[in-house]
Parts: C-alpha cells; sequence; structure tokens
C-alpha cells in the first residue's frame, strides 16, 4: 500500500462525523493530510497528530478548492 503524506494547513471549517454520530470541525491549525489507496484521505491534526479522521477524496478536494484546507508541500 503506498502512502503519500503532505503538511497542510486547516484554515476554515472542514467537517466530519464524529464517533458520537456529531457533525464536528477539524480545528484551525496544522495538519497531516495522508492519500491512503482508495478513496479516502486520512486527516490528523493536534499537537501529536493524536486526532484524526478519514473523509472521501470529494470532500478534500471541496475543502481545497474553497482554501479551508491549504496544502503547504
Amino acid at each position: 500500500m503506498d502512502i503519500t503524506t503532505h503538511r497542510a494547513r486547516i484554515t476554515g471549517p472542514v467537517d466530519y462525523l464524529s464517533d458520537s454520530g456529531r457533525r464536528q470541525h477539524i480545528p484551525i491549525g496544522p495538519c497531516l493530510v495522508e492519500c491512503l489507496s482508495g478513496r479516502l484521505i486520512d486527516i490528523a491534526w493536534g499537537s501529536c497528530g493524536q486526532s484524526s479522521v478519514a473523509l472521501p477524496v470529494e470532500e478534500i478536494e471541496a475543502a481545497r478548492d474553497s482554501g479551508r484546507l491549504v496544502l503547504l508541500d
């Protein structure tokens, strides 16, 4: 399995569905974007990368296209 990791920054609301079923936002700030094989992309955030969520490629592309997710490399 090939995994590509990018440094990125969340600049606006990027929603995800939490384990409790509630809609939450990935916090504004630095994150890592890991492109996994398939249709999911993992976003990791937190001071030690302790929080993460896998989102469909389409949601990540929409966040990037709107400027809410900025790839830094």
